[in-house]
């Protein structure tokens, strides 16, 4: 079901309370990554360009909950958007249920950004009097802020359920986000291949589940791929793997003989004795991996196979790495996949890559901008690729 968007209301003269999510990444006080902040712009330039009032709202980090703490700040995410916008952000004090006055005073055009909700525990509770000093703010309440769709935070919920009766819509990014990871999937054009890696089965099984029967092949990495290979009896060193997880990846490789999907798993190694990126023995095994090897990326033939799959598919969803990417020595297997993502999708293909790790990746290679759509929720996109429903949308005003 499609949700209204800002674009289908008039701003003009009015408060419109936007929840962002401007929870970026900050080190030695420099933003290292202001992605969220730029996906943001064409809702908030949406809002002021046609006379409404920008409130945003959003958090930052995991502060204790109990009041202003200096390294959360969103004094650095409003710097930040200030010169994004080209136009000064107006960022009242710090604490964000003490802004009436300075709401009460903006111009038509204007942006204010409230202090971190989390400096409230209130935030995290969901706590319906905290929501309602925030939902005083404004006259609409806007949703654009994907990477926390999937929480029960006041922000998210008890603000619009205080906003009931007035307009509450989702803004372009969670729009976009919707479509891609809802409707694409919900009609896949077909090949469609589904990759899926990182280090845990169990943060991946109920995506693998939800979407075996819709894809016509599932390629298996990163760490995750261990679980699945010693499940078949497979030697893989010292590796690691959920022994707990080995019952659930045998009944998945036993449906997808059932089911028309055919799941593809890395068929070399590249090794290390050590957790390391330096100091361990590099080795690539076949097959087989020795004693006291882990696997730390797919091996060139492993890179090969999943390539040439990528390469004819017209529907690809990815979340998580083939190997410990951020290590170059075992960086190759992420950056062949991604190469390859590229390529389908400069031929006609649509390519999702969700959030966190992956999102990272396809930064670091250059690639981002060569997918159809990268995700800024990590598990906020995990959760819809499961089929999940968020409150946070159902809220929303139907379009």
């Amino acid at each position: 079901m499609s949700k209204k968007t800002i674009a289908s209301l008039n701003p003009s003269g009015l408060r419109v309370l936007v929840r962002v999510d401007f929870n970026v990444p900050v080190e030695n006080g420099q933003i290292t990554d202001d992605r969220r902040i730029r996906e943001a712009l064409p809702t908030i330039k949406s809002i002021i360009d046609r006379g409404g009032k920008a409130i945003l709202m959003s958090h930052m980090g995991r502060p204790e909950g109990t009041g202003f703490e200096a390294e959360f700040s969103l004094t650095i995410a409003g710097e930040r958007l200030s010169q994004l916008l080209g136009k000064p952000v107006a960022f009242p004090n710090h604490d964000c249920t003490d802004a009436a006055a300075a709401v009460a005073a903006m111009k038509n055009g204007e942006v204010l950004l409230l202090e971190n909700l989390r400096f409230h525990k209130a935030e995290k509770k969901g706590d319906p009097a905290f929501a309602a000093k925030l939902a005083a703010y404004g006259d609409i309440y806007v949703n654009d802020a994907f990477g926390t769709c999937h929480r029960p935070d006041a922000s998210m919920v008890a603000v619009p359920k205080a906003m009931a009766g007035k307009p509450r819509v989702c803004g372009f990014l969670v729009e976009k986000e919707i479509k891609f990871l809802s409707a694409t999937i919900a009609n896949p054009v077909k090949p469609f291949i589904v990759v899926l890696g990182g280090a845990k089965v169990s943060d991946k099984l109920a995506a693998v589940e939800h979407l075996m029967p819709k894809a016509d092949q599932i390629i298996i990495g990163g760490a995750m791929a261990y679980t699945f290979l010693a499940a078949m009896g497979k030697n893989v060193g010292t590796s690691k793997i959920e022994s707990d997880r080995i019952p659930d990846a045998t009944r998945i490789i036993d449906l997808d003989k059932k089911m028309k999907v055919e799941i593809l798993l890395p068929v070399d190694h590249v090794c290390s004795t050590q957790f390391a990126e330096r100091s361990g023995d590099i080795e690539v095994f076949d097959n087989e991996i020795k004693d006291g090897f882990m696997g730390l990326d797919i091996g060139p033939k492993t890179q090969t196979k999943f390539a040439l799959a990528l390469r004819k598919a017209k529907t690809i969803v990815w979340n998580g790495p083939m190997g410990v990417f951020e290590w170059s020595p075992f960086s190759q297997g992420t950056q062949q996949v991604a190469k390859a993502i590229a390529e389908a999708t400069k031929n006609g293909a649509t390519s999702i890559v969700g959030g966190g790790d992956s999102a990272a990746a396809v930064e670091k290679f250059n690639l981002a901008d060569k997918m159809s759509h990268v995700s800024t929720g990590g598990g906020a996109s995990l959760e819809m690729l499961e089929g999940k429903k968020f409150e946070s949308v159902e809220l929303l005003d139907n379009g």
